[in-house]
């Protein structure tokens, strides 16, 4: 219980936050952002809607929703783990295509909404066709458990008894609700058949697709961007930086120097970020993958051998295992990215500001103000630069901002990390 209480916290708070940050705020909203938050959003809807089950089930022996929350669980879990598959190879694929682009590495700007739905919904929709068959594979069972009498010496020993005795006492037997994968028999044929595929090639399936494949692709991509990059470092023979400093372009030379260092440095950031999140999920995922495969080429001599409990406590293991990455995800991000993390500190910020007494927060929201019309347009200057007749039409092109406030604005447009 306080396992699921910590990570049900953590995850929401962070989830939220990040998915918050990346909708309000007009300067993060890039396709490397909306990934990131697309991942957010389904490990809340893992949090939010599986944790509660699962531990309910563990308490109570009782399935919430019944039928429905024994297949609809894992169909999420199973759709969350699509997601973050296809959204670490698109988070390579962005990376390599910025590597390798012929021109100069530039910040990116705000992209379209047409064009971030369109990468959104390649991810989403096969998450979850892939995960359909999830829906069909599981089904609800009711087991009558027998529990041994307690002995009336053992309940006069105890003054008052206790509640676990008590109930023992008064009956013997009770039902346990169990998700057994295990395709109906009630389904079509042609459908029946091809559940009964996918669940006998559903280890290998999860192993290739969910895990082999996001990790060799991460790589692979990290390694021929990390070669091109090296390939494009301004590398100058020294008689060139002799003849250089003795130039009057000397200035410009080395802030177009500088700048590529500066853009070669976000970009090993970026695929930090990448790495990172790769390793989080390899980690928390592969436990339980090796552990299916293992026991499904057991003997049945050995697989009878094992204790009753080790089995169910293995599943409730993997899926813990889910839910850890479904919290740490965004504090991870949270921290690498530095514009996301900025941006949570702002809010978290602005909120204590309100708590603070009028005169202390009056000035404190004087300042902000000032920052935030400063900000408030990638393109335009501000409204106290203008003429008194323009005022008007810069407000009404400025965009809605409520996280604009970020020191930097010349990485702030449109910025992926």
């Amino acid at each position: 219980m306080l396992l699921a209480l910590v990570l049900f916290a953590a995850g929401i708070v962070g989830n939220l936050a990040l998915m918050c940050i990346v909708w309000h705020n007009f300067y993060l909203k890039s396709a490397w952002n909306c990934i990131l938050a697309g991942l957010a959003f389904w490990d809340f809807i893992v949090l939010f809607f599986c944790l509660p089950v699962v531990v309910f089930h563990e308490l109570t022996l009782k399935r919430l929703l019944g039928d429905l929350s024994c297949r609809l669980v894992p169909y999420l879990e199973v759709t969350s783990l699509g997601v973050a598959t296809f959204s670490l190879c698109a988070l390579s694929i962005d990376r390599f295509h910025a590597a390798t682009d012929p021109g100069p590495l530039q910040t990116p700007k705000v992209e379209s909404c047409q064009s971030i739905l369109s990468k959104l919904s390649v991810i989403w929709v096969g998450s979850l066709v892939l995960a359909a068959p999830e829906l069909l594979l599981w089904q609800l069972l009711q087991e009558t458990v027998s529990l041994p009498m307690v002995s009336s010496d053992l309940l006069q020993s105890q003054p008052g008894g206790s509640l676990i005795a008590n109930l023992r006492a008064r009956k013997d037997t009770f039902k346990v609700d169990i998700c057994v994968r295990e395709p109906s028999v009630e389904l079509p044929e042609n459908i029946y058949a091809l559940v009964l595929t996918y669940h006998e090639a559903r280890m290998w399936w999860f192993f290739g697709c969910y895990i082999c494949l996001p990790l060799l692709f991460t790589l692979a991509c990290d390694l021929v961007t990390r070669q091109v990059l090296a390939q494009r470092l301004p590398q100058q023979p020294i008689a060139e930086k002799v003849t250089i400093r003795c130039s009057s372009s000397s200035s410009s030379s080395s802030s177009s120097t500088k700048k590529k260092k500066k853009q070669h440095g976000r970009e090993q950031r970026l695929r930090t970020t990448v790495m990172a999140l790769t390793i989080l999920y390899i980690t928390c995922n592969l436990p339980e993958s090796i552990c299916n495969i293992t026991l499904a080429y057991l003997s049945v001599h050995m697989s009878s051998a094992l204790p009753a409990l080790v089995l169910p406590a293995l599943g409730l293991f993997g899926q813990f295992l889910l839910f850890v990455r479904c919290s740490a995800s965004p504090v991870l991000l949270l921290f690498l990215c530095r514009s996301l993390g900025q941006a949570f500190m702002d809010c978290c910020c602005c909120c204590c500001e309100e708590c603070l007494p009028d005169g202390t927060s009056s000035s404190s929201s004087s300042a902000s103000t000032t920052a935030t019309s400063n900000l408030s347009s990638p393109t335009s200057l501000s409204p106290s630069s203008l003429p008194p007749f323009s005022k008007e039409d810069t407000k009404v092109t400025e965009p809605a901002v409520c996280y604009d406030i970020v020191k930097n604005s010349s990485t702030a447009i449109g910025t992926p990390c």
